[in-house]
């Protein structure tokens, strides 16, 4: 009997290394929002862990920059994630030189700190053209090029506050609840078309990006105080954590890329440091 509890101890360590190894390796990814925070630290995770990965981002210094720090990719695409042609035109030469697309992990996102009646309908246009719209073209599009195999995975990063709502982050807040929405919509459609291509959301919270620090600047400096240290307390506090990393996140996208995810679709994946709990 020792033996062969021994025995079954020595086969089931031996699975569980081949499943947490190589769950990404060679998959054919593309990363939007690759060129700062939470795009950047996705699109490095999947490199790291063996992914090919095209870099997409408005722009090309901070493409260029992260094409750096991954040390090589298989492409970066200055692309402005609401122009309908140009993901056509992005998944045409994916196509061209793979032959299949694996993974999407939509990342491009904005932010717009302003209550109902400072937002203009430009603003708000703008934030749900970037945050909304652009997820929409690059799922249809990502999901056209996975038809043929019949299985991927696309993620799309919407936020904690698609769940709670804020009243300084309107057009945010809606733009977010879309996101959500309409990955579930997707999850199901594409279920019902009989694939395995599985579409799930990221929710995160307050997390430490280039588009945060922006934020706490602006909301300081309309307060008319040049120090940025009470405003980024108040966001600190929002969760019992405090703020969060974008290779937290990162951490989550990487799990819904690889195999370890195939029964999960249409979920929502609160990663908030415990902020909608509180």
């Amino acid at each position: 009997m020792k033996n062969e509890t021994t025995l079954t101890e020595v086969e089931v360590a031996g699975d569980a290394k081949k499943m947490t190894s190589g769950t990404v390796s060679q998959k054919i990814a593309i990363v939007t929002g690759a060129g700062s925070g939470i795009g950047r630290a996705v699109a490095e995770r999947l490199a790291a862990e063996g992914a090919v990965v095209h870099l997409v981002d408005l722009n090309a210094d901070s493409l260029a920059e992260t094409s750096r720090r991954i040390g090589g990719v298989a492409g970066t695409h200055v692309l402005d994630v609401r122009d309908a042609d140009g993901w056509d035109a992005l998944l045409d030469e994916v196509m061209a030189t793979h032959g299949r697309l694996d993974v999407l992990a939509n990342c491009a996102g904005i932010q717009l700190t302003r209550g109902l009646l400072e937002t203009s309908i430009e603003d708000f246009r703008q934030v749900m053209g970037v945050n909304a719209e652009s997820v929409f073209l690059g799922t249809r599009a990502a999901v056209r090029a996975m038809l043929p195999a019949g299985q991927g995975s696309i993620i799309n990063i919407a936020s904690n506050f698609a769940n709670i709502a804020d009243g300084l982050n309107t057009a945010y807040c809606a733009s977010k609840a879309a996101v959500a929405h309409f990955t579930k919509a997707a999850a199901l459609d594409c279920a019902q078309r009989g694939t395995r291509i599985r579409v799930n959301s990221i929710h995160p919270g307050c997390i430490a990006t280039p588009m945060l620090e922006r934020e706490i600047e602006d909301v300081a400096a309309r307060r008319g105080d040049p120090d940025t240290s009470a405003v980024r307390a108040e966001w600190d506090a929002l969760a019992p954590l405090g703020i969060g990393t974008a290779e937290e996140i990162a951490w989550t996208a990487l799990h819904l890329a690889s195999d370890h995810s195939t029964y999960t679709t249409g979920a929502e994946f609160v990663v908030d440091g415990g902020h909608i709990i509180r």
